[in-house]
């Protein structure tokens, strides 16, 4: 199977760590993929600099195929990180060069590719129904979402991601059966260390998550989605799809960064917790 993850990247700079990640929803999807056997590229904007660089070789050393890659003249995307009890946290970010619109030939090679995956981190939300004209869409809401924003999506999506950890059980189960009811084929609502619902027109399933000790869950939900996705293309049952989705998140969780990779910071390309909380505090 061919998996494109299209989109967002950026790198993840871990404040309390002096290191920095490559990652990004699209990029990580990619990677997760490509690492469960599927034929997976990306397709996106890289900056110029270190960061960008950073992140193209860690894509060509897992085997994710980069002759989508755009090379642009400025500075990568990234995220500022902070851990709180071994969940990560963002308490700063900047675009760069990352944000796009696709051409009509980025259009076309999508239809090469039997998913293409993005989410709204990045910006290729409003292209949606024209993706899903060349080939099958997986779209990752996580928490960003109301119902008069993703549902009109939803008739567009094969697969429909949710973060529901706000959410009760009954609350995260029925949001996934009502956006397979609205017109999304497959609909994942996840809740973290409480499991995950997948919802088809069949019905709802559940997974409890796998226990482990977790150092840091960057990119658990996107290894979710990336096993899901391969699971579902490569028409393995429902059941064996989440139990392989849920032990794969589990292992991402078991290191810092979503993928590895990570490498030293330099002083003058990090921020501080202490500037972070001067900047939040307006103090310059």
């Amino acid at each position: 199977m061919r998996l494109l993850g299209a989109g967002d990247n950026v790198v993840d700079r871990y404040v309390s760590l002096g290191r920095i990640f490559p990652g990004g929803n699209a990029v990580n999807v990619a990677v997760f993929a490509s690492r469960l056997g599927a034929d997976a590229a990306y397709l996106g904007n890289l900056g110029n600099d270190e960061a960008g660089q950073l992140v193209l070789k860690s894509l060509r050393h897992e085997g994710v195929q980069t002759d989508l890659v755009q090379i642009v003249d400025g500075p990568n995307a990234y995220a500022e990180v902070r851990l709180v009890d071994r969940d990560r946290v963002f308490i700063g970010s900047d675009r760069g060069v990352a944000n796009f619109d696709p051409t009509l030939e980025q259009l076309e090679a999508m239809s090469e590719f039997g998913v293409v995956h993005t989410a709204y981190s990045g910006s290729l939300g409003q292209y949606v129904p024209v993706m899903a004209e060349r080939t099958k869409v997986s779209y990752d809401f996580a928490g960003r979402f109301t119902r008069e924003t993703a549902w009109p999506m939803l008739p567009h999506l094969y697969l429909a991601t949710f973060s529901a950890s706000d959410l009760s059980a009954e609350e995260a189960s029925q949001l996934a059966a009502d956006a397979v009811s609205a017109g999304a084929e497959y609909a994942l609502a996840t809740r973290g260390g409480e499991g995950a619902y997948l919802a088809s027109p069949a019905g709802v399933l559940f997974q409890e998550a796998d226990k482990v000790v977790v150092r840091d869950t960057l990119g658990a939900g996107d290894a979710f989605i990336a096993s899901v996705l391969v699971g579902l293309l490569s028409r393995r049952s429902l059941e064996e799809t989440l139990a392989s989705a849920s032990a794969h998140a589990a292992q991402v969780c078991m290191d810092y960064g979503a993928f590895g990779h990570g490498i030293d910071a330099r002083a003058d390309t990090t921020t501080t917790e202490e500037q972070v909380t001067q900047n939040k505090a307006g103090i310059k």
